[in-house]
């Protein structure tokens, strides 16, 4: 046997030895049915748990108890000797009893909604609500620590001994067992912080100042960080929602919880001196956002002492297998219990299978040293654009010894020595150097600052250039780079021609972000597939590169753009940009044109000088980094673009004088229960005559692939114009229609509605321009003016959990006799990995 096995086995011996009482098994009733969301609670204590809805339980306490309550509502309670610290697989059967409480009468499954004392204690809590916890006092500030853990589950000798851990097998002395699931783990990352938190109810604004951070070492650890906060963020069990990874889950304290969760009064007892009601609450329906668990009440306060939450089997999320969530309430002063710590553990794997492995996300976090109603100026909360401190990253370990609110274990302690050690063994390299390619899309080369990609770019097609190829690269020292350079090289094969860009931007000032950019491009483009312009010098859009289409596209440009602009954020998420383009357009295919009429004769070929002003807003919007590029933290935030363009004949030998107002608004909208809405609005005018490159085309898409803020029923250049106005609402319902029909429910699909708008208008002097009747290709410009061209799509999500299907609608222009050509009806798709 190998030795580093034989010490493995050892380590879990010893983890058992140390955990003073574990107990696991299962109840179940009289016909050998599971007892769902039964109480398992060590005699002579508050702690305990609930069997999930196959009736099976884990529990574990530092303490030593020598016996067990098995109870439920409806049923004969179990008292339960314990002649051993370690309990494991065991079975118990329940009785049924018809119990009496306060003279109703309650039985197990479903609860009335009508003369239930839990109900009424719950609807005690609502009314209390706005005078329990910070909400309370005016201004208010405390020291909060956070420990964010992942953790390798399900540890067996199958994998200790796969090839994958070949040569690394030492990993396997911190394996631990989790006092939730019962599962072996092993911890492999752990991330410590520090923070000083204040927060006034009257402006209602909040700030975080980091104090310090602590990690055990991936030179990228800030995404993982970045990652595990926007999926594990800030909650209140007292607000009707609560935001789990992109998902709405109903708090059991929600005031539509009567309609989603039954309620049993359990029990009442003393907890630091306070009378509290024990009640267990458990989903009406399966495979929505829920929880079960219970929790502690105060009898005068009505304020929650402890609480736990167990997600739904059932419930209609991806990749996770469980989620845990306790915490913990301290009461301060008779009338006043603030959380003091809360705790959630996260089971991602593949499928939700008991034996599967997986990933445990915990985050830890504890709070204390509360003061109230100190008042700040309105100025302290306004955050800064730049506030990196290097020292935050490298506190020593005097500050952690002072600072941490709750001491490492041994598992945890051992994490930071294990992955120094394991960062130097070349597998983990390997592995840990694929992992970071399919992120970010890049190979590092280690012994250059370069890296080589986007590789996922490296192949195209479209019907100009066939085949097309790509290589390209990027400066790399590291994540936080003040200035960077980017090119390609690409060569298509059948119009047998080399395509190139260089871009490179420098970040100048920090604390402004004032950042220089320029580059040149030479390449084919499929222009007009969104309505508000790009600034990205090396932007390519989707629809260059369409493998299969609905039809034809040979609808692609020649591009020339050289650029130059500056930018500045002096307020969070405000930028400010000023840049001048020059460019020069042609038709890249034989059957499309873009030739226009001079006074001189017909011209094919656009050369135009743009300078343009824009400003973005970023509501909401989080950032990480503080190099010349960052990365964005968190997904759904609000986005508003303004944008003022100029054409000047008079500078390089241009062609047009024009003006160009462009403005676009996207709001994401969570609607609790019923899911999350998308809307964008998009509004424009060009004043000046301009031929078709420089008109605003309505996005088509002929491609099979779902593309928001396009539209799926219309070909590229059907619709043109020089003043426009669209909208496009995209509703996913996560599932909350299809829970409801039986033959769908165990399938976990998710509705999506989708409808999309726009009307336009273009001038005759703007149609006559490019009206070129002795060209065969020339196209007619038509504007959806006479009513507002739209579509409407039924879509069906989480098909595998990754595909997405959507059949779309065009909803009207669609005479045979005007539009013969117009797709009524058309399918498309989507993959994504989506929780």
């Amino acid at each position: 046997m190998n030795i580093r096995l034989i010490i493995a086995l050892f380590y879990l011996g010893l983890s058992s030895v140390f955990a003073q009482t574990k107990v696991s098994g299962f109840v179940y009733d009289e016909f050998n049915e599971p007892v769902s969301f039964a109480n398992i609670v060590f005699k002579g204590s508050t702690e305990g748990t609930i069997t999930n809805e196959n009736g099976k339980f884990y529990l574990e306490s530092d303490d030593t108890w020598d016996g067990l309550i098995v109870s439920f509502i409806g049923y004969e309670t179990l008292n339960v000797p314990l002649e051993k610290k370690v309990n494991y697989n065991l079975k118990f059967i329940l009785k049924e009893e018809t119990a009496e409480l306060n003279a109703v009468l309650i039985v197990s499954g479903k609860q009335s909604k009508k003369n239930n004392p839990a109900i009424d204690i719950l609807r005690k809590i609502w009314a209390h609500k706005r005078s329990n916890g910070l909400k309370q006092f005016k201004q208010y500030e405390y020291d909060k620590y956070e420990k964010v853990e992942f953790d390798l589950n399900t540890i067996d000798s199958a994998l200790i001994k796969s090839k994958l851990f070949k040569g690394m097998e030492f990993v396997f002395n911190e394996v631990d067992t989790s006092n939730v699931t019962g599962k072996t783990y092993l911890p492999i990352f752990i991330n410590e912080a520090v923070s000083k938190v204040y927060g006034d109810n009257v402006i209602n604004k909040t700030k975080e100042d980091l104090l310090g951070n602590k990690n055990s070492g991936f030179s990228d650890n800030q995404i993982i960080i970045d990652f595990i906060d926007d999926l594990y963020s800030d909650f209140s069990v007292y607000d009707n929602y609560m935001k789990f990874f992109d998902k709405s889950f109903v708090s059991p304290l929600s005031t539509t919880g009567v309609n989603t969760y039954n309620y049993v009064l359990a029990d009442s007892s003393f907890i630091d001196n306070k009378w509290c009601y024990n009640i267990i609450y458990y989903p009406r329906r399966k495979n929505e956002l829920t929880f079960k668990g219970d929790f502690w009440v105060a009898d005068t306060t009505y304020a929650i002492k402890e609480i736990n939450l167990q997600a739904s089997k059932s419930a209609n999320i991806n990749w996770i297998k469980e989620i845990y969530i306790e915490q913990e309430f301290e009461v301060l002063t008779d009338s006043l219990f603030l959380v003091t710590r809360d705790y959630m553990l996260s089971d991602f794997a593949f499928n939700k299978k008991e034996k599967s492995r997986g990933v445990y996300g915990k985050r830890t976090t504890l709070y204390n040293n509360y003061k109230f109603d100190i008042e700040k100026d309105k100025k302290f909360y306004d955050a800064e654009v730049y506030n990196f401190d290097k020292d935050i990253y490298n506190r020593d370990d005097e500050f952690w010894g002072e600072n941490r609110l709750e001491a490492l274990n041994k598992d945890e302690k051992g994490v930071y020595k294990m992955l120094d050690t394991l960062k130097t063994v070349k597998k983990f390299k390997r592995l840990y150097n694929l992992g970071s390619i399919l992120a970010s899309g890049y190979i590092e080369f280690n012994t250059l600052p370069l890296d080589y990609g986007p590789v996922f770019s490296t192949f195209g097609y479209n019907e100009v250039e066939g085949v097309r190829l790509r290589t390209g690269g990027r400066t790399y020292f590291g994540p936080n780079d003040l200035w960077r350079l980017e090119g390609f090289l690409a060569y298509g094969f059948d119009d047998d021609k080399f395509k190139y860009g260089i871009s490179g931007k420098w970040l100048i000032d920090k604390k402004s972000r004032l950042i220089i950019s320029g580059g040149n491009r030479r390449d084919i483009e499929q222009i007009g597939a969104s309505l508000t312009t790009s600034t990205d010098v090396l932007g390519r859009s989707l629809a260059s590169s369409s493998v299969v289409g609905t039809s034809t596209n040979d609808k692609l440009t020649n591009i020339n753009l050289t650029s130059l602009a500056v930018e500045a954020e002096p307020w969070r998420n405000v930028i400010f940009r000023l840049g001048g383009n020059y460019r020069t357009l042609e038709s890249a295919s034989p059957t499309f044109s873009l030739d226009y009429n001079t006074p001189t004769g017909i011209a094919s070929e656009i050369t135009q000088f743009e300078s343009n002003l824009s400003v973005s807003y970023f509501p909401g919007r989080k950032m990480t980094g503080f190099g010349v590029e960052r990365r964005v933290a968190n997904d759904y935030y609000s986005r508003l673009f303004a944008q003022v363009t100029r054409g000047d004949k008079s500078l390089f030998s241009s062609d047009f004088d024009y003006t160009k107002v462009q403005f676009s608004y996207t709001q994401p909208w969570q609607m609790g229960g019923f899911g999350r809405l998308n809307t964008t609005f998009e509004a424009g005018k060009t004043f000046g005559e301009v031929p078709l490159g420089l008109l605003s085309v309505i996005p088509g898409n002929q491609s099979y692939f779902s593309i928001y803020n396009t539209f799926s029923q219309l070909d590229f250049y059907e619709f043109v114009s020089d003043t426009y106005a669209s909208f496009h609402f995209e509703h996913n319902f996560n599932g909350r229609l299809f829970s409801r029909i039986p033959f769908l429910r165990k399938l976990n699909l998710r509705e999506i509605v989708s409808v999309r708008g726009v009307m336009g208008s273009i001038t005759d002097e703007n149609v006559a321009l490019s009206n070129v009747p002795s060209n065969p290709n020339n196209i007619q410009l038509v504007a959806p003016s006479n009513e507002p061209y739209y579509e409407y799509s039924l879509g069906v999500g989480n098909i595998f959990k990754v595909l997405r299907i959507d059949f779309n609608f065009r909803g009207n222009y669609k005479d045979k006799v005007l539009y013969p050509e117009a797709r009524k009806f058309g399918v498309t798709g989507s993959f994504g990995f989506y929780f």
